[in-house]
């Protein structure tokens, strides 16, 4: 498999692809991995995506991260994700990045986070916001921020709100900043403190 032609493996069927075992998946080249159509590679068994090398996962092309089912996606291992170029990144389909398991999400580069989509950010899961380091957090853009859930902000811990950037802070809706818990108002730094606005201010409970 590996002595074919880029324009030999592009013009396999998905039949043909279904049928490749997962050795020789994962002797393909980066050249012929690369060569294959976004829908040949959508065609791909789960176990055959998670058998990609580092070197092949970047050699993915956008238009063939975008084509990555969300079982392909949920299949790759930590390693692999971390392998997804930048630029790749905010190609993945919101309903595959909210598939991501806590560990794929805790396994994401600092890049990758900042190279999230708004849309992306907003699908995440409580567990998988509360799965982000502080780093990682820190990581996102205020507008990213902003587009959290409610539910995804109670889920923040202590150690993340308090990472959290002025800039991010600021950007917190005030509905967001009423469903912080108590223990993580409390441990607001004083920048963070004087970087909330009046309507942010205004929406802290009372037992906040």
């Amino acid at each position: 498999v590996a002595a074919m032609e880029t324009a030999d493996i592009g013009a396999l069927t998905s039949t043909q692809l279904v049928a490749l075992t997962t050795a020789q998946v994962a002797a393909l080249t980066t050249a012929q991995v690369a060569a294959l159509k976004p829908t040949q590679l959508s065609a791909l068994e789960t176990a055959d995506v998670a058998a990609l090398t580092t070197a092949q996962v970047v050699a993915l092309t956008t238009s063939q991260v975008a084509a990555l089912t969300t079982a392909q996606v949920v299949a790759l291992t930590t390693t692999q994700v971390a392998a997804i170029e930048t630029a790749d990144i905010a190609a993945l389909t919101v309903a595959s990045v909210a598939a991501l398991t806590t560990a794929q999400t805790a396994a994401l580069t600092t890049a990758q986070v900042v190279a999230l989509t708004t849309a992306q950010v907003a699908g995440l899961k409580p567990a998988q916001v509360a799965a982000l380091t502080t780093t990682q957090v820190a990581a996102l853009q205020a507008a990213d921020v902003a587009a959290l859930t409610t539910a995804s902000v109670v889920a923040l811990t202590t150690a993340q709100v308090a990472a959290l950037t002025t800039a991010q802070v600021a950007a917190l809706t005030p509905a967001q900043v009423a469903a912080l818990e108590t223990a993580d108002v409390a441990a607001l730094t004083t920048a963070q403190v004087v970087a909330l606005t009046t309507a942010q201010v205004a929406a802290l409970t009372t037992a906040q």
